[in-house]
């Protein structure tokens, strides 16, 4: 059987393009379409529209990125996710891994519920209760102050005193506050792991003169080899991969962040990850892999469709309680 694979990309860049030049060099049909030209339709047998498939669901969602919108728009797109979802169709990532990974105190929540090592944290709503957090930590500690959405080191800001909280109105009333993780610098580092179907594909350090180390803000990518004891590295891994799986992600991109001790602190888990600064440092090829990866899942997936017969335009799963 052709593998169908559906990229999910609100724009055409090289990684998107990547991926599905990748996929089709192993024999797939690939097509790439963004989640706002996907509907709802009642009069498509599967209940979903999906332009140029005709009717027909794909046998797999890469999600490459979903565009900004207003929340109804997102609701939506997210829905269309799930939609996929409940038809039995892989999704990588799925919309509950997005959503956890976007809503990063649902994403620290579940680190710390995994027994992983993350920063102590609070997330609060209003002024007045994250001045009284402020007024807790801060004799031990400064706190970073980061939007409960967003990524690329954007929005955050290093709480020091009290006067250095912003105004309901510049966080959407939403304060999380996260323990600083002291550490040598400048220059400061940083780790990125890529980790896909439960392994490491590559990881990095990012070294930079400002203590938020994304390499949008300037940050310069380099190996992790020597930089790390062997053990540090094994470590550093298999911090990658369990925080991935606590967060149920496909792939990822996973921040972590050493201590002064050297002990290593899991900040983010991020569902749709970049990766433009960690291939230019590693060997392997990120699409490469990540193609690897979906088709062999494929390849490896029970089914309930004899050899040879032709595939079925939507297959719904009953609720366990039906």
């Amino acid at each position: 059987m052709i593998p169908r694979i559906l990229i999910v990309s609100d724009v055409s860049d090289a990684r998107s393009k990547g991926l599905a030049a990748r996929l089709e060099r192993r024999g797939a049909v690939v097509a790439t379409v963004p989640l706002a030209a996907i509907a709802f339709d009642t009069g498509s047998p599967s209940g979903l529209s999906i332009p140029g498939f005709d009717g027909a669901l794909p046998d797999a969602v890469l999600v490459r990125s979903i565009a900004a919108g207003s929340f109804e728009a997102v609701t939506r797109r997210l829905g269309v996710l799930h939609a996929f979802g409940k038809l039995s169709i892989p999704v990588w990532n799925s919309a509950q891994a997005i959503e956890r990974c976007v809503d990063k105190s649902m994403t620290t929540f579940l680190l710390k519920n995994a027994g992983l090592p993350t920063p102590p944290t609070t997330a609060v709503e209003g002024f007045a209760m994250a001045e009284a957090v402020a007024r807790r930590e801060l004799p031990f500690t400064p706190l970073v102050l980061k939007p409960l959405f967003g990524a690329q080191g954007r929005g955050i800001r290093l709480i020091e005193t009290l006067s250095d909280l912003p105004a309901e109105d510049e966080v959407d009333g939403v304060y999380y506050l996260q323990h600083y993780v002291p550490r040598p610098g400048p220059p400061y580092r940083d780790f990125r792991v890529f980790v896909c179907a439960g392994e490491v594909l590559a990881m990095m350090s990012r070294r930079g003169d400002d203590w938020i180390t994304n390499v949008n803000r300037g940050a310069v990518p380099e190996l992790v080899s020597g930089q790390l004891s062997v053990n540090g590295e094994t470590e550093l891994a298999a911090l990658a991969i369990a925080a991935a799986a606590a967060i149920s992600a496909d792939f990822a991109g996973v921040d972590i962040v050493p201590a002064a001790d050297g002990k290593l602190f899991v900040l983010e888990v991020n569902s749709m990850p970049a990766w433009s600064g960690l291939q230019s440092v590693v060997a392997v090829n990120i699409a490469d892999a990540i193609a690897d990866a979906l088709l062999k899942f494929l390849a490896d997936r029970p089914t309930d469709r004899p050899e040879g017969a032709a595939a079925r335009p939507y297959r719904l799963t009953a609720p366990a309680n039906s």
